[in-house]
């Protein structure tokens, strides 16, 4: 509420009473020597025109000791976080009281918004210090909750990224070993693959299980001996595996069963039940297919 003066015969009169959206406390001072009205005007938050219409001042002239009223306001900034419950409070106020000084309807402010506050100004002055010096220390637990959460943050993230990288490791080993042992059974079967159906020009010999030193029994175990017309071929397994089903040109179907000395590369020895028909055979050129 403002109010007009009007000094009158050495009294003081009030004319009348005019009202305005914004509310003041109203306060007196002493002038001191060296005081001018717009030192006085900032150190009140106020202005030299109110100053002069509250005390009914025709120039800016004032008087070391003279007492003037001000008309000061007391103006806060609402910040993030802040009710109306909070703001009474932190000034000792009613909730009711600053949406009467403020023309408020409701409970509801705004981050930003100017509210005035209806106290002595050295009350005001010493609430609004605690209240700014909360604030600070509620700024700086902020900061400080959001540097721990940001360090907690980026320990979780490196402890998750030395996990997906040891997950990558054991994933990367185990392909690795599968790859491999795919590609051994792979060549393997390339391998048997490769000598399946394959043709070979062969030198080939022919022997009995009748001769010297001899005991009849091939390397894989076949006894000739009791087995005389069976047709076994001696190899180089590391060009024709043993125990491989072969066609020998001249001969026939044969089993890969023997080896010997001799026999290195594509040469082979080829089993026949009398020394005549080995004679006989004496050493040809001939093609062998591997069959299985």
């Amino acid at each position: 509420m403002r109010k007009t003066f009007l000094s009158l015969a050495g009294g003081l009169i009030i004319s009348g009473a005019v009202f305005s959206s914004s509310v003041s406390a109203e306060e007196t001072y002493q002038v001191k020597q060296g005081d001018y009205l717009n030192q006085i005007a900032d150190k009140f938050d106020t202005t030299v025109s109110d100053i002069m219409e509250i005390n009914n001042l025709e120039d800016t002239l004032i008087i070391t000791g003279e007492t003037l009223k001000i008309d000061a306001t007391r103006t806060i900034e609402v910040v993030k976080g802040e009710t109306l419950s909070k703001i009474a409070n932190d000034f000792d106020v009613e909730v009711e009281d600053i949406k009467e000084w403020n023309d408020l309807d409701s409970d509801l402010i705004l981050i930003g918004q100017e509210l005035e506050i209806d106290i002595p100004l050295e009350e005001f002055n010493e609430k609004l210090e605690a209240r700014e010096g909360g604030q600070a220390v509620q700024s700086s637990n902020n900061k400080a909750a959001a540097s721990e959460s940001s360090k907690q943050e980026k320990q979780t993230s490196n402890k998750q990224e030395q996990t997906t990288e040891k997950q990558d490791k054991v994933k990367a080993t185990n392909t690795t070993n599968q790859n491999t042992s795919s590609n051994q059974s792979s060549n393997q079967s390339q391998q048997s693959s490769q000598k399946e159906g394959r043709t070979l020009t062969v030198e080939a010999t022919a022997y009995t299980a009748d001769c010297a030193g001899c005991s009849g029994v091939t390397a894989t175990g076949i006894d000739l001996n009791n087995n005389p017309n069976m047709k076994v071929i001696a190899v180089d397994p590391n060009v024709i595996p043993l125990g491989s089903r072969v066609h020998v040109e001249g001969y026939g179907e044969a089993i890969a069963g023997d080896t010997g000395g001799a026999i290195n590369g594509n040469i082979i020895d080829l089993h026949v039940p009398t020394k005549a028909e080995a004679y006989q055979w004496g050493r040809r050129t001939v093609e062998v297919t591997i069959l299985d």
